[in-house]
C-alpha cells in the first residue's frame, strides 16, 4: 500500500513539473522567472508549512513522540554531514552536490505522503525532522550556497523561516491556537508548498540540455549517495539502535523519519541556487534524477526497515 501511495505522490508531483515545463515551451514564462516563484516559496509558503504542522493539541504521548522525531532528525542529520566528509575528501564534490545530499524533499513529498498512509495527526513529527532540516538549511545550508565560512549570525536570528519553527513550537507547548482565520490562511498558503515548488522544478528544467543531464556520470554518484548510501545507514541506525521501543508508536513515529530521510535532494536547493547564483540547473537536474529513483527505493528501504 505504502509503495502505490508513494507512486501515485510521484505521479502527480511529475504532472505538476510537466505544467512548469510546458509554459516555458510555449513561450509564457521564461526560465529566469521562477526566480519569483522561489522567493514566493522561500519566504511565505514554507514559514506557513512550519507553523500549520504545530498547530495540533498537546498531549503527554505526542510530546514524548515529537522529542523521539527531534533525536532521529538530529543523528540522520549528523549521519549525512559524516557521510559528506568523507565524500568531499574522496570524491571532491562540490557545493551543490553536498547540499542536495544532505537536504532531502521532505515537505513537499513526505507530508502529502503520511496523511495518506498514517493520518493527519502523524504531520508533527514529519514536521520534526523539517524543523531541525530548516535549522541546518538556514545555518550550514545557507553558508554552503553562498560560498562562505562561518554562520552569519543576523541572518539566523531574523531568518522567518526559523523564527517560524520557534513560533510553531511555542505555539505547540502553550496550546496556543491561530485565530480561525488566520489558521484558514496559513493552512491555504501551506498547501502550495508541493505545487509552487515543483513548478520551479518544471521551469528550470525547460532550459536544461538533456543530454547533457543523462551523460553526467556525477548525477548518477550523487543519487546513489543520497538515494541508497544515506539512507542504508539511517535504516541500520533506526532498526537497530532501540529508540522505536522508547515511546508508544515509536515505530511508526520513526517510520515518518525515515520517509524523510530517504526522500529525493530538496527542492529548496535548487532554489537557494538560483537565489545565490550557484548552478541551479545541475541542482535541478539531481532533484529529478533522484525523484525518479525514489519510486522504488523509498518503499523498499521502509520495507527493509519493517522485516
Amino acid at each position: 500500500m505504502l509503495a502505490w501511495l508513494l507512486a501515485q505522490q510521484i505521479a502527480v508531483l511529475f504532472i505538476i513539473i510537466v505544467s512548469g515545463f510546458a509554459l516555458v515551451k510555449l513561450g509564457f514564462l521564461k526560465t529566469d522567472d521562477s526566480q519569483i516563484l522561489s522567493i514566493i516559496c522561500i519566504y511565505l509558503v514554507n514559514p506557513c508549512v512550519i507553523v500549520y504542522a504545530f498547530q495540533i493539541d498537546y498531549s503527554k504521548n505526542i510530546r514524548d513522540g515529537l522529542l523521539l522525531a527531534f533525536v532521529a532528525a538530529i543523528v540522520i542529520h549528523l549521519i549525512f554531514f559524516i557521510v559528506c566528509w568523507l565524500l568531499q575528501h574522496f570524491f571532491a564534490v562540490d557545493e551543490v552536490e553536498r547540499a542536495s545530499i544532505i537536504y532531502s524533499n521532505a515537505g513537499n513529498l513526505i507530508i502529502p505522503l503520511v496523511v495518506a498512509v498514517l493520518g493527519e495527526d502523524k504531520v508533527i513529527y514529519a514536521s520534526a525532522y523539517i524543523a531541525i532540516q530548516n535549522i541546518i538549511l538556514w545555518t550550514h545550508g545557507q553558508s554552503l550556497m553562498q560560498g562562505r565560512t562561518g554562520i552569519n549570525w543576523h541572518n539566523i536570528l531574523y531568518n522567518v523561516n526559523l523564527i517560524a519553527i520557534w513560533l510553531g513550537i511555542i505555539f505547540f507547548f502553550s496550546g496556543f491556537k491561530l485565530p480561525l482565520l488566520l489558521g484558514s490562511a496559513v493552512k491555504t498558503i501551506a498547501s502550495l508548498l508541493g505545487p509552487v515548488s515543483m513548478l520551479i522544478l518544471g521551469i528550470l528544467l525547460a532550459g536544461i540540455k538533456w543530454q547533457d543531464i543523462f551523460m553526467d556520470k556525477r548525477i548518477y554518484m550523487v543519487t546513489a549517495f543520497r538515494m541508497v548510501l544515506c539512507p542504508m545507514l539511517v535504516v541500520l541506525f533506526l532498526k537497530y539502535s532501540g529508540l522505536a521501543s522508547m515511546v508508544p508508536d515509536g515505530l511508526n513515529i520513526l517510520v515518518v523519519s525515515l520517509l524523510a530521510a530517504t526522500a529525493p535532494s530538496a527542492s529548496m536547493v535548487t532554489q537557494m541556487a538560483q537565489l545565490y547564483g550557484r548552478n541551479a540547473k545541475y541542482a535541478s537536474a539531481i532533484n529529478v534524477v533522484t525523484t525518479i529513483c525514489c519510486i522504488v527505493t523509498m518503499p523498499l528501504l521502509v520495507l527493509l526497515y519493517q522485516l
